[in-house]
């Protein structure tokens, strides 16, 4: 691309400047699908290959489980739970924006939609999922 705009970019307004990302909430939910897809990639990966070490030793494998239990990972499973969820509603929006007539219309505010029940699952659920370490760690019945 040329340093100098044509007449006609100028005239219309069109040449940008600078980045391409605007912070829209449109370009963040962009960014963060391709994040926690990615991150659920990672797992997915590493998963299959601490599942099938149970063939090749299963006292590595046990070893590795144990580590599991570690609160650290307990923090890390409630993200990879977050990131699932998130990765999962806002597919949920991206197919309606794709696919039904009016979703590029409304896709903002199915953007506040799935966030919002993203929030009302996540509560419950980190909770749920934290209870046993936040005992561990801080002592409780």
């Amino acid at each position: 691309m040329s340093d100098t705009a044509s007449a006609t970019e100028v005239a219309s307004g069109s040449r940008r400047t600078g980045t391409l990302y605007r912070g829209d909430p449109g370009m963040w939910s962009w960014v963060a699908h391709r994040i926690t897809g990615v991150l659920t990639f990672f797992f997915l990966f590493a998963h299959v290959l601490d599942t099938a070490l149970v063939r090749v030793s299963p006292n590595a494998y046990d070893e590795i489980i144990e580590t599991y239990k570690t609160p650290i990972v307990n923090l890390i499973e409630v993200g990879l739970v977050g990131a699932v969820l998130y990765h999962a509603l806002n597919g949920i929006r991206v197919m309606l924006v794709d696919f039904w007539e009016k979703g590029a219309r409304y896709q903002k505010q199915m953007l506040w939609v799935i966030l919002g029940l993203w929030v009302l699952v996540m509560i419950p659920g980190a909770y749920f999922m934290l209870v046993r370490t936040v005992t561990e760690m801080f002592g409780g019945h």
